[in-house]
């Protein structure tokens, strides 16, 4: 599994917002948004480090990949994890190419334009993001 990552010294609450914000100017917008750590302690009264998982589309590139087939839909939207660590927080963010895999190689070969695509919009939002925790 081919990730994007990168560990910047903020917290959840503020990465996420950076994220966010970083996302938005790529023109992706997150759709869904899964807190672990409050689901592991409300549905398993177990505890678990802050970690949230986010669903971000670029509705542009979703549509161009639907249109090339249907079957695209079950790999949308692309996958952005957020995971409380020391110093800070991890970010990763599945690369489309590698979520591609599962297509078939006609497909895969079609969607190739688009996958470098937003490979390239969603490592400008994550090295955006490690600049503004620097800041």
């Amino acid at each position: 599994m081919d990730t994007f990552d990168r560990t910047v010294p903020t917290d959840l609450a503020a990465t996420k917002a950076h994220l966010a914000d970083a996302l938005k100017t790529q023109g992706f917008g997150v759709l869904t948004e899964v807190d672990l750590q409050a689901t592991f302690d409300a549905k398993l009264g177990e505890a678990h480090e802050g970690h949230t998982i986010l669903g971000v589309c670029n509705p542009r590139l979703a549509k161009d990949a639907l249109e090339v087939d249907r079957d695209v839909a079950l790999l949308l939207p692309c996958t952005a994890t957020l995971r409380e660590v020391d110093g800070g927080t991890e970010i990763r963010i599945l690369s489309p190419a590698s979520a591609f895999e599962l297509l078939d190689a006609d497909v895969r070969d079609r969607l190739a334009g688009l996958a470098g695509d937003a490979t390239t919009r969603l490592r400008a939002a994550l090295d955006a993001v490690e600049v503004g925790a620097a800041v």
